[in-house]
């Protein structure tokens, strides 16, 4: 497609025709790909240059989607409660869906507030730079495995001006680990080994951030001893789970002495274990 010779309304209206061979939100992925193009943001491209000259860098991005490669890893950012978060290959994307976890976290705390958070498995910073967001007074630990995750991170806590309110570090979930916290957020690998997923995720986001062993629970089995001396007095854990994992991760939970309810995300699924003390 040589967009070059095209307007952005009429090179938009290319690319979603031909998005729609591979992706559900064709019109957006087109806009966002041709936004970060301009430089410029969707609402401004949409508001004021909707017939400029299309600019020449946009196949190549077109391509990349074309190609299946997730739209944040393309244009390097996704959005995620409050905040926009620095993306790359080697962090999983943040997902709406993980959102459930801070939901479940405000609606504990009410009009108080974690005084330390705890995130294992940081990733990006999602999870933990957004209840740091939430809470302004709050201190937080974040714990990856990925160097390059952890690296991303503190990209992160960097730009959103929280690296004075945050440690992140490299570690193996909560091992070595000897204090309490007031509020522990986790969303661990949970998907069967056998699983086939979407192209997007398997070809491009981390395996080591997905699969979890035949069943998907091999992550839990190794959190669900850590959890209670992680949990401080009047706190809680909001752990990840799939929409299908609720009665099996509630009884290795159980099996600790920690009895969980279940939180269901906006979709209806399951998607979030609450663990208190």
């Amino acid at each position: 497609m040589a967009s070059e010779m095209m307007t952005v309304r009429q090179a938009l209206n290319e690319a979603t025709r031909a998005i729609e061979a591979i992706g559900p939100t064709p019109r957006l992925d087109a806009e966002l790909l041709m936004a970060h193009a301009l430089g410029l943001s969707r609402e401004a491209m949409l508001l004021g240059h909707m017939d400029a000259p299309a600019p020449a860098g946009f196949d190549a991005l077109l391509a990349r989607r074309l190609g299946h490669e997730p739209i944040a890893y393309i244009i390097g950012h996704r959005a995620f409660w409050t905040i926009d978060l620095a993306v790359a290959p080697g962090v999983l994307i943040p997902r709406p869906d993980s959102e459930t976890l801070i939901e479940a976290a405000i609606d504990h705390f009410g009009e108080g507030a974690p005084g330390d958070i705890l995130d294992l498995g940081v990733g990006s910073g999602a999870l933990l730079l957004a209840a740091l967001s939430e809470w302004p007074m709050a201190r937080g630990l974040g714990i990856d495995a990925s160097p390059g995750a952890v690296a991303i991170a503190q990209d992160n806590a960097d730009r959103l001006d929280l690296a004075d309110r945050v440690e992140i570090r490299i570690g193996d979930w909560a091992e070595g680990v000897d204090r309490m916290f007031d509020l522990v957020l986790c969303n661990p690998p949970y998907v069967e080994s056998i699983a086939t997923l979407a192209r997007e995720v398997a070809d491009h986001e981390p395996a080591s951030a997905l699969y979890a062993g035949p069943d998907g629970l091999d992550d839990y089995r190794r959190l669900a001893p850590m959890l209670p001396r992680l949990i401080a007095p009047g706190g809680m854990a909001a752990i990840e789970i799939g929409a299908d994992q609720a009665a099996a991760v509630l009884a290795l939970f159980a099996d600790e002495g920690l009895a969980g309810t279940v939180r269901q995300d906006l979709g209806g699924r399951d998607r979030c274990i609450v663990l208190t003390r």
